[in-house]
């Protein structure tokens, strides 16, 4: 039976496929897939100490509060009490996939679109220009013009995404019906 040891949230793990356990609270939605960082992957008489980062597939089931820690404070003789408590934010994870196992390669198949089907995106995905992260409103406005379509795209996109800035994204579609009037 193949076994990891995973490092999340700072905390180690010894898991199993198929394995639910409840760890802090990270930052990926419900249902999505997440690869840990693996320290060791062992199991029927091999053990590899850091094997590939993609050994260990996980998925968040939900996010959840732990149970519930009183804390009481006493003072003798002085009438002092005070009681306070606390829940841990926790997430419940599944261990999908151990060693690039069955599950994962289903997963990768179910994935890809079949093969009489046609690709919607291009084969070669555009990034929005380089530095893009880092310009402001009006710096976008001022180079967008120059930019070609795809990376104006991706820059859309990157805005829908991320910031979400009006004024950006404005810019960026304007710039685009440029492009397609031209």
């Amino acid at each position: 039976m193949a076994y990891a040891i995973i490092s999340v949230g700072g905390k180690q793990y010894r898991v199993s496929e198929g394995q639910r356990l409840l760890v802090d609270r990270l930052r990926e939605d419900e249902g999505k897939t997440f690869t840990p960082r693996v320290l060791l992957l062992g199991g029927d008489g091999e053990t590899q100490l850091s094997p590939d980062a993609t050994a260990v597939t996980a998925r968040v089931v939900q996010h959840v509060l732990g149970e519930k820690i009183r804390i009481g404070k006493y003072r003798p003789k002085n009438g002092y009490k005070k009681h306070t408590g606390y829940r841990s934010r926790l997430s419940q994870i599944e261990i999908e996939a151990i060693g690039g196992g069955a599950k994962a390669a289903r997963a990768k198949k179910a994935e890809t679109p079949a093969a009489g089907q046609a690709e919607a995106a291009p084969t070669r995905t555009a990034h929005p220009p380089k530095g893009y992260e880092e310009m402001t409103v009006a710096q976008i406005k001022e180079h967008a013009g120059e930019w070609r379509r795809p990376n104006l795209e991706a820059a859309l996109e990157y805005e829908h995404e991320h910031d979400a800035r009006k004024g950006a994204i404005e810019a960026l579609e304007s710039a685009i019906a440029a492009k397609e009037s031209d």
